[in-house]
Parts: C-alpha cells; structure tokens; sequence
C-alpha cells in the first residue's frame, strides 16, 4: 500500500541511515550507505565526516553532486519473520550546492548528527551535504 507523502516523510526525520543514490557521469547510479538527519521543512544533511577511515575528504558523492544536483535517499524496514512490517520510502533529492544560503541549516544539522550518534561527539565534520526533499513516496506491506 502507498503511504502517504506526510507520514514518509515522518519515517524519514525518525530514521538516520539508509542508502544514498548520486549519479557517476560515466557509472550512472552511485548507490553507497549514509547517515543522515532530516528536519520537518524537507531538508536533508549527509554529513562527510573525520571519523571513519577515508583516502580523502572530497568524497565521489560529493563530486557527483557538483556535475548533477539530483540524488535520492532509500530508506526501508525489513523483517524476515513477517512480512506484513515491511516498508521503504525513498526520497527524491537535490543537493543545495555551497554557499552561505544554506550554511545556517547545515550548522543546526550538524548539531542533531553530533546529538544522535555518539560517534561524532567532539569530531568535526570535513563537510555536511545540504539536500532538499524535492518529492517523496513510500509503500508499507499493511
């Protein structure tokens, strides 16, 4: 069953992880695990961060991005013993670019990041990727 756009985007600001799609220019879809927060006026923050182990900070998502705004972030629940508690949403994404605009909203996100995962208390983020909900659909087994 379809769910509606109001409660995916209440799975979206209740969750923190899930997989974020970029098109490559050559590749095409560029799928890879991220983290995340999002807030109730349909912004999303990816952040780059100093924790884990990178050979850079200039991330390929980061580079796709810059060649292509759009993106898309999949979000599911998966349960094997039951089927009738599966759901994704998936949103329709585009990344807000550098710039001053969106710095402010980036900052207050960063903070939520380091709030929900102990991990990024007291580490700096290299970058926080700044992303729109541009349209967004799910569907639930119930």
């Amino acid at each position: 069953m379809k769910i509606d756009s109001d409660d995916c985007r209440e799975l979206l600001r209740s969750h923190n992880h899930g997989v974020l799609c970029t098109v490559h220019p050559e590749r095409g879809v560029d799928a890879v695990p991220a983290v995340y927060v999002a807030d109730a006026d349909g912004f999303v923050a990816v952040p780059v961060d100093q924790v884990k182990a990178k050979a850079s900070f200039y991330l390929q998502r980061e580079r796709n991005l810059e060649a292509d705004p759009r993106a898309a972030l999949l979000i599911e629940h998966w349960d094997l013993e039951d089927w009738t508690k599966l759901w994704w949403v998936r949103a329709a994404i585009r990344w807000q670019g550098h710039g001053a605009e969106g710095d402010e909203r980036a900052a207050a996100l960063a903070l939520r990041l380091s709030e929900a995962f102990p991990q990024y208390r007291d580490r700096p983020f290299s970058s926080i990727l700044l992303l729109r909900v541009v349209t967004i659909t799910g569907w639930s087994a119930h």
